[in-house]
């Protein structure tokens, strides 16, 4: 009974050494390749950005005027006031090799500033409509999230609760429309908010 015990161990033994192995090879070709592209990313010579697809932040269509005295909502407006004189870029899923090879390895630090303030803009949307939400305030809530939705925003937790709006204000109809927009969110998260927008309609 012992050797086909010791002999199954030896067989384990060899296919695990061969996984390992080729796990690593697989390891080593994917870093090699990730250099070579960030090598010639980073000789790529700047380029224009009028191209891109900056974000504008719609102050007169927004709920500036709820809660005026609010702690927590002045808060949030003035995270929104000082967003507005700066530029305001979604590049989530974009790595910034890509964006070297794209628009150059010089503007790598003001585009990841882009997107640094669209991170800001997207949570503090969804903080500040989920707040006046549970204030009592929905259909100024829907108008935050509206708009952070046409951002791409891949906050989940924004489609969830617009979800939730839609069907509290008997349109659950709309909640077919957001799975264009979600087709187009680059983010790990699509599948999750698919999700989210399929449990919604149930």
């Amino acid at each position: 009974m012992k050797f086909p015990l010791f002999a199954s161990f030896i067989v384990f033994t060899i296919w695990l050494t061969y996984e390992i192995g080729k796990h690593n090879r697989i390891d080593e070709a994917v870093n090699q390749e990730f250099w070579r592209k960030e090598h010639r990313a980073n000789k790529i010579r700047r380029k224009p950005l009028d191209d891109l697809d900056y974000i504008t932040i719609p102050f007169d269509s927004l709920p500036m005027h709820i809660l005026p005295d609010d702690e927590r909502v002045s808060e949030y407006k003035e995270v929104l006031n000082s967003l507005s004189d700066s530029k305001i870029v979604n590049f989530t899923g974009i790595t910034n090799t890509d964006l070297k090879l794209q628009y150059g390895a010089p503007n790598i630090d003001l585009l990841s500033k882009y997107d640094q303030n669209y991170t800001v803009l997207a949570r503090t949307l969804n903080m500040w409509a989920a707040y006046i939400y549970e204030k009592g305030y929905p259909k100024e809530a829907r108008e935050i999230l509206e708009f952070a939705v046409s951002t791409k925003t891949d906050v989940s937790g924004s489609y969830k609760l617009l979800c939730q709006i839609y069907k509290e204000e008997n349109t659950p109809e709309k909640i077919k429309e957001l799975y264009p927009i979600v087709e187009s969110v680059n983010s790990i998260m699509k599948n999750t908010i698919f999700h989210i927008l399929q449990e919604a309609e149930q």
